[in-house]
């Protein structure tokens, strides 16, 4: 199965417009990427806590992975996921043709649209040229699918492989983005971004000192506290708490 379509917008292409009314906050793509990855898992708790799934919530982190020689950024989540009816409605029809609305009413404001609207999933195409979703939906008997787009309103959508329920976004960043393919740029970015965000958000591995250079551990580089400091007692905070 594989289905080809154009997504719902009255602009020829819309990426060229979102690149250039965002041009100066395009780091928020990451923050956009990961928040909506959360959101993901947190449906997957709430549903769990509702009774509605009975499965194995199993780790519950937002993983982000740099692979520098593909040159891609991954944001994966084991949340609820979507089928391919839902990727053609939250994709393709209202995220797509909410931005050019948007973009119509605010065109010589560009500061109001990060501040009036969740710029959400497409802030992936300031900083890619390509960008794929692998998904698989949490209920029972789902397929897996692949939505794929290149920045052009044309997607594609085809029946793919997956083990495991959730999704993961896969960036191809641009040639003029190349900054997030540096291992230290996302993670001062997720630091900046990320740190307050409620559940585990892991990039890469700890590292430590060994035989004169930095090599990775075992263990996971998670980037947040999902403890809240509001609860603690004071005595017990750190300065940097």
């Amino acid at each position: 199965m594989e289905k080809k379509g154009n997504i719902g917008v009255t602009t020829e292409n819309i990426f060229p417009v979102i690149k250039q009314f965002l041009y100066s906050d395009h780091e928020i793509f990451l923050r956009e990427m990961v928040s909506n990855a959360v959101d993901a898992t947190q449906k997957m708790k709430t549903l769990a806590s509702a009774g509605d799934f009975s499965g194995d919530l199993g780790d519950l982190s937002v993983r982000v992975t740099l692979d520098e020689q593909a040159g891609t950024l991954t944001i994966s989540d084991r949340g609820i996921g979507m089928t391919a009816e839902e990727i053609d409605k939250y994709i393709n029809q209202i995220a797509f043709s909410g931005v050019t609305d948007f973009l119509d009413k605010y065109k010589d404001k560009a500061e109001a649209i990060i501040g009036h609207f969740g710029l959400g999933f497409y802030s992936a195409f300031m900083v890619s040229k390509k960008v794929e979703i692998v998904t698989k939906s949490w209920r029972e008997g789902s397929h897996a699918v692949r939505w794929t787009c290149d920045g052009s309103p044309e997607y594609t959508i085809d029946e793919v492989e997956k083990a495991d329920r959730g999704s993961d976004i896969i960036l191809h960043i641009d040639d003029d983005s190349k900054d997030y393919l540096q291992k230290s740029t996302i993670e001062q970015l997720l630091t900046k971004y990320c740190k307050f965000m409620a559940v585990p958000v892991v990039f890469g591995k700890k590292t430590e000192w060994k035989d004169g250079k930095q090599v990775d551990t075992d263990e996971d580089n998670v980037i947040n506290s999902v403890e809240p400091l509001w609860p603690k007692s004071p005595s017990s905070l750190k300065d940097e708490d």
